[in-house]
């Protein structure tokens, strides 16, 4: 999926920033919360700086399955400034972004058992611990309208907001079904630079190439690249069957950077899990770790030079495609969504990835911001994957899937509540027990709310 790449609109004749909402109005009606600050913001709208600080709130519990119930609260606190050069009076067609994020609080993840994390937002600045990083510090110039350059620090996920999923802020939180997890080698926040090419008004282009070890928490350019490069690259259609809102899209990932290969000698295969990390994914080794030293302690002991992939790939097709809409209204419908994803399935230890879901934006009476959705995933494990600990223990690792439902109430503009239920079956089906035997890990049933609040 490409959403809106670098939250820039391709409008039929030229590239504009996201358009500054209504922030003045009474506290019900108001865009953000804390208003238009006695004008200041308009005025700095107009001038092109806009400046948003959102907050992100996330409790959930597990109500069954697992390695047992837990419950936790999750905050993300994310900081966000945008400058349009040309409203700013120095030239025309530059645009900088700046993004901060802040987490805190206690996740359910470690009891899940789930690889796949069901709150994309446990993932980052840092994997599933009170974090802050920068996320985005880019300048993107468009040459002409159609042509545009981008270079600085990349928020990677914020080319795949899709207009089903993809944000784990007003749609479905399992990363699984919001993310293609065919892209689990692909970091998150990342150097780099690219182009934008808009050839026509119902076409976007996009390819890129971004430090391979990029992190949010990383911010030395200077060894951006050492490791290795990820190449990306990107088309969407945007397309109108019947008069209804569609698009389809098409993506590709290629790195070189050098990584500890799934097929080992079974010495090896430890070295592999307890070491790899894999930037979309809740890492394996902790998870794996203890059952590892009870039942197979010589794979913790190398014998030979560990195997290594000097390069590895990436695919995915998707689209999503609005069913019904009411007339004269392109943003509100009912619409279905669908990704599929494939990988080399030699250092990536995802094989195929399947995510689909139908969604309703604003059709619900009397609820016209108001969205609902129910989705599904399946994450397929490479065969590669740590074969003779499978053959050896019943732990599963051969799929993980997960079904997501939400009903986003929109309180106020500034204001979203979110119900939200998800079934997961993890792809771990075994935990070490306390008294060292193997335990199962059963369906997951997962209860939440999202409050997310933009001031």
């Amino acid at each position: 999926m490409l959403g809106s790449t670098l939250l820039i609109d391709p409008g039929p004749s030229s590239a504009q920033a996201v358009d500054v909402p209504p922030l003045g109005g009474d506290i019900r009606s108001r865009s953000r919360l804390t208003g238009n600050w006695n004008g200041l913001r308009d005025e700095l709208g107009k001038k092109g700086v806009v400046l948003d600080t959102d907050l992100l709130l996330t409790p959930q519990g597990i109500m069954s399955g697992g390695k047992g119930t837990d419950a936790g609260i999750w905050g993300t606190a994310i900081y966000t400034l945008n400058v349009d050069t040309d409203k700013l009076g120095l030239w025309p067609g530059g645009f900088f972004k700046f993004q901060g994020m802040s987490t805190f609080g206690h996740s359910v993840l470690g009891n899940t058992g789930a690889i796949v994390p069901p709150n994309e937002a446990w993932l980052f600045p840092g994997l599933n611990q009170p974090a802050s990083g920068l996320m985005n510090a880019t300048f993107t110039q468009f040459l002409s309208p159609k042509v545009g350059l981008v270079a600085g620090k990349i928020n990677i996920l914020d080319l795949i907001t899709g207009t089903f999923a993809g944000d784990y802020r007003t749609q479905f939180l399992n990363t699984g079904i919001n993310l293609p997890m065919a892209f689990a080698l692909t970091p998150i926040s990342a150097f780099g630079g690219g182009t934008i090419l808009l050839p026509t008004q119902n076409i976007t282009l996009m390819a890129m190439a971004v430090d391979a070890n990029g992190t949010a928490t990383n911010n030395d350019v200077g060894k951006a690249f050492e490791n290795g490069t990820t190449v990306l690259a990107a088309g969407k259609v945007t397309i109108k069957p019947f008069g209804l809102v569609g698009n389809q899209s098409v993506t590709g990932m290629w790195s070189d950077k050098s990584r500890l290969s799934l097929i080992q000698d079974p010495s090896n295969v430890g070295r592999g899990l307890l070491t790899e990390r894999y930037p979309r994914l809740a890492a394996p080794g902790p998870l794996l770790q203890g059952i590892i030293e009870r039942y197979a302690p010589e794979l913790l002991v190398p014998v030979q030079p560990a195997n290594r992939e000097d390069s590895t790939w990436a695919i995915a097709y998707g689209f999503d495609q609005y069913l019904w809409q009411p007339a004269g209204d392109p943003k509100r419908g009912i619409g279905v969504f669908f990704n599929f994803g494939t990988t080399d399935g030699r250092a990536n230890p995802i094989q195929y990835s399947y995510n689909m879901g139908i969604v309703g934006n604003g059709v619900v009476p009397g609820r016209p911001r108001d969205t609902l959705g129910l989705g599904w995933a399946r994450t397929q494990f490479s065969d590669n994957f740590a074969p003779l600990l499978r053959a050896r223990l019943p732990l599963g690792l051969e799929h993980e899937d997960a079904i997501e439902i939400y009903y986003n109430a929109s309180i106020t503009p500034w204001l979203n509540l979110t119900p939200d239920l998800q079934i997961i079956e993890p792809g771990l089906k075994k935990t070490l027990g306390s008294s060292g035997n193997l335990n199962n890990v059963n369906t997951v049933i997962m209860g939440g709310l999202r409050v997310y609040i933009r001031f």
